[in-house]
C-alpha cells in the first residue's frame, strides 16, 4: 500500500474515542498545556522513521512479536504477545464504550445495543476484507473525524462570539498558559513531562506496536513506510 491511506489509518486508529472526547475535556479543566505534545510527536517520528522502522521492514517479518523471537527466544515472544492481547482487550473495551456512551446520550440508541453493534461490525468488515479494508475504513473515518473537529470548532466559535471571544475567554480563565519549566515531575503538565514522558509513551504505541508496525510495514517500500 502506499503512504497515505496508512497514514490516516494510523492516525484514526490511535485519536480513539478516548482521544476526541478526553482531550477537550482536559484542556477546558487544565489548560491547553496539552499542545506542548509536538514536541514529543516530533522525536517519536524521527525515533520511528529511522531506528526503529528500517528494522522491523528490512527483517521480513509480519509481527513484532516474531522479531522478539528472532532476538531473544519464544518465551520472550509468546509472553509480549499475551500482554498485546491482554491490553488490546481492556483497550478495546473503553474505546468502544465511549462512542457508545456519546450515542447514547445524543440519539438514545440502547448503550449495549450499541458496544454490541460497532463490535460485530468491526469483527465482519475485519475478517472479510483484512488489512486493507482496515486502512481504506480508517482513512475515510479519518477525514470524517476532521470534517466533524471543523464543523464543531466553527459552530462552537460562532455560538460564542467568535474564535477571538473564545480565546479572550480561554485566556482570562488561565487556559492559555502553555509553557511550564518546573522540573518538578509530580506536576500534571510540564514541559518535560509532556517532551520526555510523551515521547517515550508514544514510542510505544508508533515505534513498537503491532498495530502500528503491521501498517507500516504493508508498504509497498520502506520509504513510503517511512513517509
Amino acid at each position: 500500500m502506499s503512504f497515505g491511506p496508512v497514514a490516516l489509518s494510523l492516525t484514526a486508529s490511535f485519536m480513539s474515542a478516548v482521544t476526541v472526547l478526553g482531550t477537550p475535556s482536559e484542556v477546558y479543566r487544565f489548560g491547553a498545556s496539552f499542545i506542548l505534545f509536538f514536541i514529543s510527536y516530533t522525536f517519536v517520528i524521527i525515533f520511528t522513521s529511522e531506528l526503529f522502522l528500517p528494522v522491523f521492514y528490512r527483517s521480513g517479518i509480519t509481527s513484532t512479536y516474531e522479531y522478539l523471537q528472532l532476538r531473544f527466544n519464544k518465551v520472550v515472544r509468546y509472553a509480549a504477545t499475551v500482554i498485546y492481547i491482554v491490553q488490546t482487550i481492556l483497550y478495546t473495551g473503553v474505546v468502544v464504550y465511549a462512542p457508545a456512551l456519546a450515542l447514547n446520550q445524543v440519539t438514545g440508541f440502547d448503550l449495549w445495543g450499541s458496544v454490541f453493534a460497532t463490535g460485530i461490525v468491526c469483527t465482519f468488515y475485519c475478517t472479510l476484507g483484512g488489512l486493507k479494508a482496515v486502512v481504506w475504513t480508517d482513512a475515510f473515518q479519518m477525514i470524517v473525524m476532521i470534517v466533524g473537529f471543523l464543523t464543531v470548532l466553527i459552530q462552537g466559535s460562532a455560538h460564542n462570539g467568535g474564535l477571538q471571544n473564545v480565546l479572550e475567554q480561554a485566556s482570562n480563565g488561565s487556559r492559555l498558559h502553555i509553557v511550564d519549566f518546573d522540573v518538578d515531575p509530580l506536576r500534571r503538565h510540564t514541559l518535560w513531562t509532556i517532551s520526555v514522558g510523551g515521547t517515550f509513551t508514544w514510542l510505544g504505541i508508533y515505534g513498537v506496536n503491532q498495530s502500528t508496525i503491521q501498517r507500516c510495514i504493508s508498504c509497498k517500500t520502506e520509504k513510503h513506510a517511512k513517509l
